[in-house]
């Protein structure tokens, strides 16, 4: 397991379906060391922080093996690195094979896995389909998003090492399942809602259905 390449971004103003629209969706490659604090790599921000970032969404990971889907289902003959907003392009970690709570360490920091992506409208703009979170749901293909366990620093070609195994079974992809296609399945939620290990946004809305 390692990192293929490290992207950051700043808020940017682009047109999409008329509009204005402020965003960080568009990452970048960096090369060299980049530092990581709690929040953010160095140089990248979120435009608007109701919906995204915090320590929750500190940096998102995507799998390289899911670029090869992508292609096809948007018949695309390629799509350049950091075509979902992510942070971190890896290769070997996908999200079947993750429970919430694990810890990896990466380049000298640690993070922890504590929930997948779930892309607003942003997402269309960035791929310019106006169906693409649809396409992203139904895919069950989320990425990871990591919480700064220990702040450090990493490369591109750092590899990733799981150095605690969560104890509690909440595979990242039934999380995602419950928050995509199966939001009425008590079992789920009922094992979801055990967890002691969730993002605040999302226990805040478990908390909301009573």
């Amino acid at each position: 397991m390692k990192i293929i390449q490290i992207l950051v971004g700043q808020p940017q103003v682009r047109f999409w379906k008329g509009q204005e629209v402020l965003t960080s969706i568009f990452k970048y490659p960096v090369e060299g060391p980049v530092a990581l604090d709690f929040l953010n790599l160095a140089g990248d921000a979120q435009a608007d922080l109701r919906y995204h970032g915090g320590a929750d969404k500190a940096v998102y990971a995507y799998p390289a093996e899911h670029y090869p889907y992508w292609c096809e289902k948007l018949s695309r003959p390629m799509l350049e690195w950091g075509s979902f907003g992510e942070n971190l392009v890896l290769e070997g970690l996908l999200e079947a094979e993750v429970q919430v709570g694990d810890v990896f360490e990466i380049g000298t920091a640690h993070l922890q896995a504590i929930q997948p992506r779930q892309p607003c409208y942003k997402l269309g703009l960035r791929l310019d389909e106006p169906k693409a979170v649809k396409y992203f749901h139904k895919a069950q293909r989320p990425g990871i998003y990591f919480r700064v366990l220990k702040p450090g620093v990493l490369r591109a070609g750092d590899t990733l090492t799981r150095i605690t195994a969560a104890e509690y079974p909440l595979g990242l992809l039934e999380l995602n399942r419950w928050l995509t296609i199966e939001p009425h399945n008590a079992v789920l939620m009922d094992k979801i809602r055990q967890s002691p290990i969730l993002p605040q946004n999302l226990r805040a809305y478990l908390e909301s259905l009573g």
